[in-house]
């Protein structure tokens, strides 16, 4: 028994003393087998000389009052804005080679120019950009968690250090003076009995406080190796990003001289819209004035109406064709109407950015009100995409919303995002499920919809409007993107 705690001893000793940062050798002092000793018999008490050394021990002890147990949400959310912090500073150094770039710029040229490619080419760029920043966002919570569950070890360890530090006193002596040699004059046998009792009273729990401490050490070590892993992963995964982010930089330029028109007509119609909006004192009145004042805007939504029409007179077998089709994720890149009625996409759309919900529709808005969409927290420089097919009947600044774009969904639905800061969509554009439409920024944006949230990350609003008035959007999202975010600062 006693050897397999002198062997363990020589594995704990360096380990835990940096870890605690003690010096081994500020461990040579008497050791207080009381901490350990069991309850010994009557009539088996130590010799005095020996048991004075222990009280002297024990007595140099100080009782401490154990701190309360820190709040683990706090914990999790504290860990978060630290790691999200050192994430930010990684990103800044990542950056692509000359040859990765060349590559890309490659790739982009070599695309069949036609408009219908290029939008797919941007939508699958979106889809993959997604994919990335949640596997970033997945990557935070772990090492959020990974960093709470190492401090919890390193707060144990440190809270024992005064019953570590007599573990260590005990094995550093038991090694250097093998008992009964400990405690034992060699000629005094009624020494050497009581000094077996002490060492058959003191040994076992001894052993009991050093496997704790080879199992708390094990699972730190287990613990800085699966951080070590996560960000290299982590690293990988960011610099995928960024690759990505510039592939779809290229895409929106190349699909930007495809579907440019004439520049002073664009630049007339954005003064127009401009001037609309800030007259509009409704959502309501800012749709309507668009798509009445905006010619862009009103051709395309009497053309996206005609469509509609159309696919309402076509008979039962054609518009379950159709209805395949669009399901089958293929449906025609030319369309200028949404594949299919807007009402039957419950459960099927997927959320515009991948990031955390803060808030759902009917929630406190922290201004005694309900609020009419739901927000969620991203990372910054996330990439937004069109949640539906629609027509974008505004993109632009508007009022307390700040950047916002409006999407006519058909079907007598709208839906409105806004808190971007960087928006490449223009009025006019019909766009599919899927292709981007913004940028969000490196911070959460000012805005009324963004009142009383307790973060600085960039926000988004979605609402959806029926017939004008809001309505909750959780029935139309996939199942794994309705789960709220629970203790996010």
């Amino acid at each position: 028994m006693l050897t397999r705690v002198l062997k363990q001893k020589y594995v704990i000793l360096p380990a835990l003393a940096a870890g605690l940062s003690v010096s081994v050798a500020s461990l040579d002092r008497p050791f207080a087998i009381n901490a350990f000793a069991q309850e010994a018999p009557e009539g088996n008490a130590a010799a005095p000389s020996t048991t004075s050394t222990v009280t002297e021990a024990s007595a140099t002890t100080k009782p401490t009052v154990a701190p309360p147990p820190p709040d683990p949400a706090a914990e999790l959310a504290r860990k978060r804005d630290e790691t999200r912090a050192e994430l930010e500073s990684l990103s800044k150094t990542i950056g692509l080679s000359s040859d990765r770039v060349v590559e890309l710029q490659k790739s982009i040229d070599e695309l069949d120019k036609s408009t219908s490619s290029v939008r797919q080419a941007l939508i699958d760029s979106a889809t993959r950009r997604k994919s990335l920043e949640k596997q970033i966002l997945d990557s935070e919570r772990k090492l959020a968690d990974l960093g709470v569950k190492e401090d919890a070890v390193r707060r144990s360890l440190h809270e024992r250090r005064g019953l570590l530090a007599e573990v260590l006193g005990a094995l550093q002596r038991m090694g250097r003076n093998p008992p009964p040699a400990l405690l034992v004059t060699p000629d005094d046998a009624l020494a050497s009995v009581r000094s077996a009792i002490l060492l058959g009273a003191v040994v076992p729990g001894v052993r009991k406080e050093t496997d704790k401490l080879v199992a708390d050490l094990a699972n730190l070590s287990s613990l800085q190796a699966a951080s070590a892993a996560e960000k290299a992963s982590l690293t990988a995964t960011m610099t995928n990003s960024l690759e990505e982010e510039r592939r779809m930089d290229l895409l929106l330029a190349e699909n930007e001289k495809l579907s440019r028109s004439n520049a002073a007509e664009l630049d007339a119609e954005k003064k127009r819209s401009e001037d609309l909006a800030s007259k509009a004192t409704s959502l309501e009145s800012l749709v309507a004035s668009m798509e009445t004042e905006i010619a862009s805007v009103r051709e395309a939504a009497a053309a996206a109406r005609q469509a509609e029409e159309n696919r309402r007179l076509l008979t039962d077998e054609q518009r379950a064709q159709a209805k395949a089709l669009a399901e089958s994720g293929v449906p025609d890149k030319n369309r200028i109407a949404p594949a299919y009625p807007f009402g039957e996409l419950k459960a099927k759309l997927e959320l515009p950015v991948a990031g955390d919900i803060l808030r759902e529709f009917g929630d406190a808005d922290g201004t005694g009100h309900e609020a009419m969409g739901m927000t969620l927290a991203t990372n910054p420089e996330t990439v937004v995409t069109a949640p539906a097919d629609g027509l974008v009947v505004y993109a632009g600044a508007f009022r307390s919303y700040g950047q916002m774009i409006i999407l006519d969904a058909g079907d007598g639905y709208h839906l409105v995002l806004s808190g971007m800061e960087t928006i490449s969509a223009r009025q006019g554009k019909f766009v599919f499920a899927g292709e981007p439409l913004a940028v969000m920024g490196a911070k959460r944006v000012a805005s009324a919809t963004a009142l009383a949230l307790e973060t600085n990350r960039p926000t988004l609003y979605i609402e959806f409007r029926k017939g004008g008035k809001p309505v909750d959007s959780r029935p139309w999202w996939t199942a794994k993107d309705t789960g709220k975010a629970r203790n996010d600062s």
